[in-house]
């Protein structure tokens, strides 16, 4: 019996690679040469990618929907069963825009960002709202759509011509749950989810950074790895050993490596630590920075807590403050760093909350789900700051003017990085799918947005 070749009909995913243990979480998502069944796009369409003034996104996502009434769209003259106990919002530093009260940081820097206060869906559920607004395409039709971050992980990641070690898509730091991020697409490119706290002193990235593990003992157990390593020294020369060997080599370059200190938070002035706030989303904030510093072109900060049925306007004076010197923050420091006009800044949830506030039992101050109406923030990138396009109605019930569905925001900052709407995406069936699909006559869409781009 001939001696079989170990590696014979080596075709192997990431994913199968670190279950069987030869990459290590961390090369799971470094080992792109060893998915031979990667999409591929044409030469044309990546250059258009490349040469794209955005070259990043942060999105702020307001896991559970914030209220917009409470945040960007302040009513304080609908009367308490609107506003509640948040009733005098401020003025922010362009005049005729009005925030939250407890947001004095963002209200200084409203040239900043525009908002967007005529977002409609109509959509009660978080699942399927969190999935039109992740993707900009309605359920139900069979087909399901990759996440913008899927998308621009595509066309500005690996197949998009980004040579960095860290992975295109990030999420700081758990995945939403709500929804399957890549689509169709698939693993390749779903987010690595970092995993960890960066507000703790130390940021334990899973797959990077190990739980009570110093790097001299990472370098030891590496040596003992390749003494060990007898198979290396049977095939020396394999050029199949050697692909392997390079996505080792690359892996513990992001654990050992500079690479991986991106990940230090340490490295960065307590004074400006402390601006962005000691806590989770804002040390995110700051890592999000980090991240784009790096070149990484999506990231998604999954900013918990805002489905708020119940002690709404206690919670809101907990997360509002957080909110304000985690963003305020990060717009600034990408202006100050030149960065700003090169990444969008996208801040928004699934949907709002009821405008009427649910004061009966068992509610108590609570607020229900609002697909309705709502807001988000959009700034940098190509994006106009200063601005509000859109608007609700006295009570923040209906959209008054200028309606904006997911798919216009989304399409709006794809534009702004280059990205042809009209391209068609790798589907394992084969099927013509567009990145945008082709909206039926007399769809109720406000079209894209025009008015700060």
């Amino acid at each position: 019996m001939s001696k079989q070749d170990p590696l014979m009909g080596l075709k192997l995913t990431r994913r199968e690679a670190a279950r069987l243990g030869l990459l290590g979480a961390t090369g799971f998502f470094l080992a792109d040469g060893l998915d031979l069944s990667a999409a591929r796009l044409p030469k044309k369409v990546q250059a258009a990618a490349a040469r794209s003034k955005a070259k990043s996104v942060i999105q702020i996502w307001m896991w559970g929907g914030p209220c917009h009434l409470d945040t960007f769209d302040p009513k304080p003259e609908a009367g308490n069963d609107y506003c509640g106990p948040l009733n005098s919002p401020i003025e922010t530093n362009v005049s005729g825009i009005r925030i939250n009260e407890l947001l004095p940081n963002l209200a200084k820097q409203a040239d900043k960002y525009s908002l967007l206060r005529g977002m409609s869906h109509g959509v009660n559920g978080h699942e399927t709202a969190a999935y039109m607004v992740q993707t900009g395409h309605p359920s139900g039709d069979g087909i399901v759509y990759p996440s913008m971050g899927a998308v621009v992980s595509l066309f500005k990641g690996y197949e998009g011509g980004y040579k960095g070690l860290l992975p295109p898509y990030v999420v700081l730091t758990e995945l939403q749950g709500r929804f399957s991020e890549a689509g169709f697409l698939g693993s390749r490119f779903k987010p690595f989810a970092t995993g960890g706290d960066p507000g703790l002193a130390r940021f334990e990235v899973e797959g990077v950074v190990a739980p009570g593990i110093t790097e001299q003992r990472q370098q030891a157990r590496r040596q003992l790895l390749h003494q060990l390593n007898s198979l290396d020294q049977s095939m020396k020369g394999d050029p199949r050993l050697a692909a392997l060997g390079q996505c080792e080599t690359e892996a513990y370059e992001m654990i050992l490596g500079d690479a991986g200190k991106v990940f230090d938070l340490s490295q960065e002035k307590d004074e400006l630590r402390e601006r962005y706030g000691r806590n989770t989303f804002g040390q995110s904030c700051l890592m999000a920075r980090r991240l784009v510093e790096r070149g990484v072109p999506y990231i998604t900060i999954n900013y918990k807590g805002w489905d708020t049925h119940k002690q709404h306007f206690q919670i809101m004076r907990r997360k509002l403050p957080e909110l304000d010197k985690g963003v305020a923050s990060l717009l600034g420091d990408l202006q100050q760093r030149g960065m700003l006009d090169s990444t969008i800044v996208w801040c928004g949830g699934e949907f709002g909350r009821t405008p009427r506030v649910l004061w009966e039992p068992p509610w108590n101050g609570g607020r229900g789900h609002y697909g309705k109406v709502f807001s988000a923030l959009v700034a940098g990138g190509g994006f106009k700051g200063g601005a509000v396009v859109g608007s609700s109605d006295k009570r923040g019930e209906e959209v008054a003017s200028r309606i904006i569905h997911p798919a216009d925001l989304i399409a709006s900052m794809y534009e702004l990085l280059a990205i042809d709407p009209n391209a068609t995406l790798p589907h394992p069936q084969g099927l013509t799918v567009k990145v945008m699909q082709p909206v039926e006559k007399g769809a109720n869409l406000g079209g894209r947005l025009k008015e700060i781009m």
